[in-house]
C-alpha cells in the first residue's frame, strides 16, 4: 500500500464512477475507502462488520432498519455514522462523496441484499486506486 500521503481532493478527482469504493490505504487489517455515490444502493446487511461513514462532500442519508420500523439517518458535509453490524441499510444520495472504514474483504453489497442489484451499484470489496 502507499507510503505517501493521499490528497483526498486529488483522489477524488482521479474518479467519475458512483457506488464503487477506492481503497486508498490500509489500517491493519482495515480499508479506508472512498467513492461518489449518487441516487440508491440496495438494502443489505454486513453480519459480521459495522460500517463506518464520513461525509466528505454533499448530502449523504442512510434508510436503517431496526426491529419493526425504518428511520433515516439524513448527514452532511463533516458528519460520520457508523452502522452497526447485523443492521439492514440503504445509502442513497443526490450527489456526494464519502469516506468509509471497514475490513478488508468487506463487500459493498453486504453478507446478503434484497433485490436486484441496481445498474449503478457496483458489488465489490473495493478496488485500489492507482
Amino acid at each position: 500500500m502507499r507510503q505517501k500521503p493521499v490528497n483526498l481532493k486529488k483522489a477524488l478527482a482521479s474518479f467519475t464512477d458512483t457506488w464503487s469504493p477506492k481503497i486508498i490505504t490500509k489500517v491493519n487489517n482495515y480499508d479506508v475507502r472512498i467513492a461518489h455515490v449518487q441516487g440508491e444502493h440496495v438494502w443489505h446487511v454486513h453480519e459480521e462488520t459495522d460500517e463506518f461513514f464520513l461525509v466528505l462532500k454533499g448530502h449523504f442519508d442512510i434508510a436503517i432498519r431496526e426491529k419493526d420500523e425504518e428511520k433515516v439517518v439524513n448527514m452532511i458535509e463533516g458528519d460520520t455514522y457508523v452502522v452497526p453490524r447485523g443492521t439492514f441499510h440503504k445509502p442513497s444520495s443526490d450527489g456526494a462523496s464519502i469516506l468509509m472504514f471497514e475490513p478488508t474483504g468487506t463487500n459493498s453489497t453486504g453478507d446478503s441484499h434484497e433485490g436486484n442489484l441496481p445498474e449503478n451499484v457496483e458489488s465489490t470489496a473495493g478496488q485500489v486506486l492507482s
